[in-house]
């Protein structure tokens, strides 16, 4: 045998393994269901939280309360497909530890960071926290020697990153100075939000379903949100509720829907690439809010939102691209 045949099969060999590794992780979908879909079909449903969010504030629904209320959409949406599939059998322990470790660092801690911190720190600078999620994201997922994005999928980040920025700042900041406590605890946002995207991806529980991972995640988040609800003494805004019962209904039907896309996202995409969500929600956040509940916004903002729009586009291209990689790979080692 020659060297030349010898190297020629030493690379189709290789070619095969790098397909047969992608083909593992990567099974072929429906362009509706492709990770860069499933990032704007969630980001846009996520962003609808917040002017949803907001009218149930006024309403008199408090913010924790709320977080529940969105947690136990998800359980309510997806508890019949569980019914019918799995006949609700609790999952084992690898699925378990993994729900409850997962819902505390991805669902609990952000939200309770979150609302400590607005009142304190605002909530423009409270944005700019979560707009350093992906760079975070990015950075523990190189550390773990996970998938990262090429040139282009870098260059989405950071356009996604400015605009963000953009779009907090001009939302106003606390009008005092905030003591150096809050601000650490604001940083520690988008912090906590990265781990929480690369540890649902790293260990993700072999031959789990994105469906079941969310059922289980958000009951687990949905009882603590309500534990801390009861041990902080909060009374049932029975009123609240009952004016807002239109919202709620929406807000739960929205979370059901976004969900098992979200997680789905997760699993197909990874987690540099989920962690992109928050820019399509800003987005649709401010359209949503500017169209449905006559909120202005200067056109600086307006301007950031277009700059996070065409992050969004080049990170889209970028996914699409290497979406591409397992067809060239088929045809290299046919040849």
């Amino acid at each position: 045998m020659t060297n030349s045949t010898r190297q020629t099969l030493a690379t189709n060999q290789a070619l095969n393994e790098a397909l047969r590794r992608t083909e593992s992780t990567t099974a072929p979908t429906h362009w509706l269901f492709a990770p860069h879909s499933l990032l704007l079909a969630s980001g846009a449903l996520l962003g609808m939280r917040t002017p949803i969010g907001k009218l149930a504030h006024d309403a008199g629904v408090s913010a924790l309360l709320w977080a529940a209320i969105i947690s136990l959409g998800v359980v309510i949406m997806l508890l019949p497909t569980q019914l019918t599939k799995r006949g609700l059998r609790l999952p084992d322990t690898s699925v378990v530890r993994y729900t409850m470790i997962s819902s505390l660092i991805s669902f609990v801690l952000p939200n309770v960071l979150l609302f400590t911190v607005i009142p304190r720190v605002g909530a423009g600078y409270a944005g700019l926290m979560f707009a350093l999620s992906p760079v975070f994201t990015l950075l523990f997922a190189s550390l773990f020697g996970m998938k990262t994005p090429g040139r282009l999928g870098m260059a989405g980040i950071a356009i996604g990153v400015v605009g963000a920025l953009l779009v907090s700042l001009t939302r106003g900041t606390h009008p005092q100075g905030p003591e150096l406590a809050w601000l650490l605890a604001a940083a520690a946002i988008p912090v906590v939000l990265a781990i929480g995207n690369v540890y649902r991806s790293r260990w993700w529980p072999e031959g789990a379903l994105p469906n079941s991972l969310a059922f289980w995640g958000h009951l687990f988040a949905a009882g603590v949100f309500l534990v801390i609800i009861a041990a902080t003494g909060q009374e049932l805004p029975v009123a609240g509720i009952a004016s807002a019962k239109t919202l709620i209904v929406i807000q739960m039907v929205i979370s059901g829907l976004n969900f098992p896309l979200f997680y789905r996202l997760q699993r197909d995409g990874g987690p540099v690439l989920l962690s992109q969500i928050g820019y399509v929600s800003a987005a649709v956040s401010l359209i949503v809010a500017t169209v449905f509940l006559g909120e202005r916004y200067a056109l600086s903002t307006w301007l950031g939102a277009g700059i996070i729009g065409v992050g969004i586009i080049a990170t889209v291209m970028a996914q699409r691209l290497e979406s591409q990689v397992p067809v060239q790979l088929k045809e290299g080692a046919m040849k």
